[in-house]
């Protein structure tokens, strides 16, 4: 009786520690009036673009569409039974980003391709993206369609990609390119540095992209600078020392933000995206930082 009694006592003081600790609770970002979220709006891009502004037959510069007004419905909310689906058509790039800016998070998403391609991806790999320590204003790039911001790249058989937007900076670790073969992640390789006018891209340490287009889990977990992608449950990136490069050349912290979903050239499908905030980086992924 007396081993019995301790065990039982041993339990109770455990269940007692825990309840003063609370789980974290996901807060969902997506509900069927886009509440959380605006939307902006540059081109329908042309197989010829070259970065420039695009023009009209006289040669004037055509204006982007903007923000929040999205005529053709490029994006738009689908009510399942499930609950509600957000559907990007891809046929204007663009984004659809978050009102509120977000730092030291898990963001947890689902997302499926659609069947519909556009000029200048229509023959090319289904592409979008989820954007992250997104700021500034949006056409900041290449494509005149995105925020300052670092890439979780979403595309066929590469999700979980980097990419460098505008003039953002991070460390992945990763085996360096040599020639014309670039970056590829991998967690047991130092890390190396990527920004534009060098290193801009690195590709995911495997594909775990589901096949038979499944619904594909992706997880993004941000704290203080460091980030990792995570597909299917599998991290494909290790990240650090998130910032920017200002105009001056200094480099400046970029460790908050809002989230960006990309529109580009392809339709795709996300749903169940779902955030909690974070008091550290969880305890199963420390090592991967040192």
């Amino acid at each position: 009786m007396k081993r019995l009694f301790i065990n039982f006592s041993a339990f109770s003081i455990l269940l007692s520690l825990l309840s003063l600790s609370p789980a974290r609770e996901w807060t969902p970002l997506l509900d069927k009036n886009l509440s959380k979220w605006e939307t902006y709006l540059s081109y329908a891009h042309r197989e010829d673009y070259n970065g420039n502004i695009p023009k009209d037959a006289s040669g004037s510069p055509i204006a982007p569409l903007g923000y929040n007004k999205d005529p053709q419905q490029v994006f738009s909310v689908l009510n399942e039974p499930e609950g509600p689906v957000l559907r990007i058509s891809g046929e204007t790039y663009g984004c659809i980003f978050t009102r509120s800016s977000f730092k030291n998070y898990h963001l947890k998403l689902q997302v499926k391709w659609g069947t519909q391609k556009y000029t200048p991806r229509k023959n090319k790999l289904k592409d979008s993206g989820i954007l992250y320590h997104s700021n500034g204003e949006a056409g900041a790039e290449y494509w005149r369609s995105w925020m300052l911001s670092q890439e979780f790249q979403v595309m066929e058989g590469h999700m979980g990609d980097f990419w460098c937007q505008a003039d953002g900076m991070i460390d992945i670790r990763s085996f360096p390119s040599e020639g014309m073969m670039n970056n590829v992640a991998d967690e047991t390789q130092p890390f190396v540095t990527f920004k534009k006018g060098g290193d801009f891209f690195c590709m995911r340490s495997e594909n775990h992209e589901l096949p038979s287009n499944e619904w594909n889990t992706l997880e993004l977990i941000c704290y203080e600078g460091k980030s990792l992608h995570i597909v299917n449950g599998h991290v494909v990136m290790v990240l650090k020392n998130s910032r920017y490069k200002d105009p001056a050349g200094k480099e400046i912290t970029m460790d908050s933000g809002k989230i960006q979903l990309q529109s580009e050239g392809a339709e795709v499908f996300y749903k169940n995206i779902l955030i909690q905030p974070l008091p550290a980086m969880p305890a199963e992924y420390t090592e991967l930082f040192k």
